[in-house]
């Protein structure tokens, strides 16, 4: 397992305790690679220092974010839950139990933040959630070579008056935060769990959790419909869907923090505005 963060001073990534950087490194060509361990062997590593937290940035460069959804029942449920002044509720029932699943383009890297950068909340929405999502790292073969944290801000007010709302409800800036790191490791452990507690006024005011075992779909097959019919010569990240949603009486507010963690992968903070 080896842990790489993208921080202002380029990157730098910890082995076996150790920290270290190599010039020629980059986000990027990890992606591209189609052994991404060998991308890391085939620089002259050196020793670094562990970076602070206020230099760490996403772990992206090139690379587009893409996410599934209705992958977890608790996920399947809500979204019912949001549908049903549409009437729209009964096609995330179907989604969920369809061979095909739902997978939608979700940002671009300037519009991804960072471990402690702001996350926004629409205006023009009143019920706004975030949702906590293991984030797969697929190079461009599709082959997935590690993971990192993801946050899929989402107005669900807004997609649920009707489904063609969903790019509206889920792509606008600041909706979407990744990192700390990005792990370099074969699979995760199915009963890894993911967890997110927000804080208002320094108070708890939601905290839930779930593992990857509640998952429908499996992460290779996620992967495999998203490179279906579909190129990324820098490769991608996919968000795996939530199985974490506050109840429907719960609403961000600004200055909000939400702190989700996943075994294995670290804890990823940010303040709403």
């Amino acid at each position: 397992m080896i842990t790489v963060y993208r921080t202002t001073a380029g990157v730098v990534f910890q082995e076996n305790g150790r920290w270290l950087r190599s010039e020629g490194l980059s986000i990027d060509a990890l992606f591209e690679a189609a052994q991404p361990l060998d991308s890391l062997a085939q620089f002259n590593a050196v020793p670094a220092s562990e970076p602070s937290p206020g230099d760490i940035l996403p772990p992206l460069v090139s690379q587009e974010v893409w996410a599934a959804g209705v992958t977890y029942l608790r996920s399947r449920d809500a979204r019912m839950e949001e549908s049903e002044s549409s009437g729209a509720n009964r096609l995330y029932d179907l989604v969920y139990e369809a061979p095909r699943p739902e997978i939608f383009f979700k940002a671009t890297a300037p519009r991804t933040r960072g471990p402690g950068q702001k996350v926004r909340i629409r205006a023009d929405g009143t019920w706004n959630v975030p949702e906590p999502e293991l984030t797969l790292a697929i190079n461009r073969h599709g082959r997935i070579f590690g993971y990192t944290i993801g946050n899929d801000m989402s107005s669900r007010d807004i997609e649920g008056e009707n489904p063609l709302y969903l790019p509206q409800a889920k792509i606008y800036r600041g909706s979407c935060a990744l990192g700390p790191a990005l792990v370099i490791t074969d699979s995760l452990p199915v009963e890894t769990t993911i967890s997110m507690e927000i804080l208002r006024d320094g108070a708890t005011a939601f905290t839930g959790s779930t593992a990857l075992d509640r998952m429908k779909r499996r992460l290779p097959e996620l992967a495999d419909w998203l490179f279906r019919e579909n190129e990324f010569p820098h490769g991608a990240l996919l968000m795996t869907g939530t199985g974490v949603v506050p109840p429907a009486s719960f609403t961000l507010r600004s200055g909000d923090l939400i702190r989700i963690s996943i075994q294995g992968l670290g804890v990823l903070e940010n303040e709403v505005e």
